[in-house]
């Protein structure tokens, strides 16, 4: 018997058996569904972390000096976060010796934000990243202005009440009109609209554009921090090693600045986008080792059933096995057809998974607005899968048959 007649054979079998074809390859159909759909998932979100997260939210070459991380990896005891607590601010004086200290060899803002309401008349929007910075921040962030402009130097200088607002407020408050020079408010005070930022897309499905931008000099700094607290000390550098460079001499002045002793623990923190990238490397190898064992256990279970059914169909099949042995099929022409008919149905089963892995990924995609990325290999994956499932499982059922007597075999009723 040739392989094609053994396929051709086994696909008969499929057809006539609906319920028994089913049942067999619906193991093979949840573990590969499961394969292809969170590893398009995590293979699409490690993309977006390395690729856009981090130079959205952080920059290139870029580090910002905080009180304390804004992400935190592993657990932390309690004394531990009490010690977090305790922690001085970083205050205004702190980022313009910064300035100073960096001048001519690095970009440096200070950043302080919250969420508030912003009010244009009897109109408000929720949720709203109220920032106060440098005039800076703008080169800093790549924020590029669509109408008006940013505010300048003389403006931080002078606390002016102005500000740049993202394109989703700008659509809100002022769709079919010029925003310029219009007034919003931001608790009890007004500022002047000047710009209208450049839209710049989505994170994990929240917007990078409801946001309103003053001078940290301006009232905004009653909005976002007490008096003369910042959040953040944002620096940016032309190439790695200037950066690098740059966070240990910042290290030495804050440390200095805050009278620290050799030995003593930093009570700061220089953050960059690895921080958060070593963060999501963790996570990302947590779901790569258990993904396997999942999917695993899945084909496992799923071979079992393909065996067990397998086993009934050569109990089923006895005397038409006989029937075939007499009129001259070889030992391996019947074990041939039964592995081939296991290895056609888990394989069916694998086909139908990837098809449905591919519509979960994106499905995923469109709703939850997460990335996904279907590979090539992840696909070839869930192929050999299913057939190596069915030959696995698909041996012993057909050896079985194979070994059957012709003589008891035509005698079975």
């Amino acid at each position: 018997m040739s392989f094609l007649e053994a396929i051709r054979m086994a696909l008969a079998q499929i057809r006539a058996q609906k319920l028994k074809s089913f049942f067999s390859a619906v193991g093979a159909f949840i573990g590969v569904t499961f394969l292809i759909g969170v590893i398009a998932i995590v293979n699409g979100m490690d993309r977006y972390m390395k690729e856009d997260f981090a130079g959205k939210l952080f920059g290139v070459n870029t580090f910002t000096v905080r009180f304390r991380p804004s992400v935190n990896f592993g657990p932390q005891t309690v004394e531990q976060r009490r010690a977090l607590r305790r922690r001085p601010p970083l205050k205004e004086d702190d980022c313009l010796a910064v300035r100073d200290r960096l001048e001519g060899r690095a970009t440096v803002a200070c950043q302080s934000q919250n969420g508030v309401n912003v009010y244009v008349g009897t109109r408000r929007s929720r949720n709203v990243t109220a920032e106060g910075v440098s005039e800076t921040y703008f080169r800093i962030r790549n924020i590029e202005i669509d109408e008006g402009r940013a505010f300048s130097a003389q403006e931080v200088e002078h606390g002016a009440n102005v500000a740049v607002i993202g394109a989703d407020l700008a659509k809100k408050f002022f769709s079919g009109m010029d925003p310029i020079d219009r007034t919003i408010r931001i608790t009890d005070f007004d500022f002047r609209v000047i710009g209208v930022a450049k839209p710049q897309g989505s994170v994990f499905g929240e917007s990078l554009d409801k946001f309103v931008i003053a001078p940290y000099t301006s009232p905004m700094k009653r909005v976002v921090n007490p008096h003369k607290i910042v959040d953040g000390i944002i620096v940016k550098t032309d190439d790695l090693p200037t950066m690098q460079a740059a966070m240990s001499e910042i290290e030495s002045l804050m440390r200095t600045r805050r009278h620290l002793r050799p030995g003593q623990e930093n009570n700061f923190h220089l953050e960059t986008a690895d921080d958060v990238l070593s963060f999501w490397a963790k996570i990302a190898n947590i779901l790569f080792i258990a993904l396997p064992m999942l999917v695993g256990i899945s084909l496992v279970v799923g071979g079992i059933v393909i065996m067990n059914i397998m086993l009934m169909a050569v109990a089923e099949r006895t005397r038409e096995i006989g029937v075939r042995k007499a009129l001259g099929a070889r030992r391996r022409d019947i074990l041939r057809q039964f592995v081939v008919e296991a290895a056609t149905l888990s394989t069916t089963g694998a086909l139908l998974g990837i098809a449905t892995g591919i519509g979960l990924a994106k499905l995923v995609n469109v709703l939850f607005s997460l990335p996904a990325t279907i590979t090539p290999l992840s696909i070839l994956g869930g192929v050999l899968l299913g057939v190596g499932v069915g030959v696995v499982f698909g041996v012993y059922p057909a050896n079985r048959a194979a070994r059957l007597d012709p003589i008891a075999a035509l005698r079975f009723e």
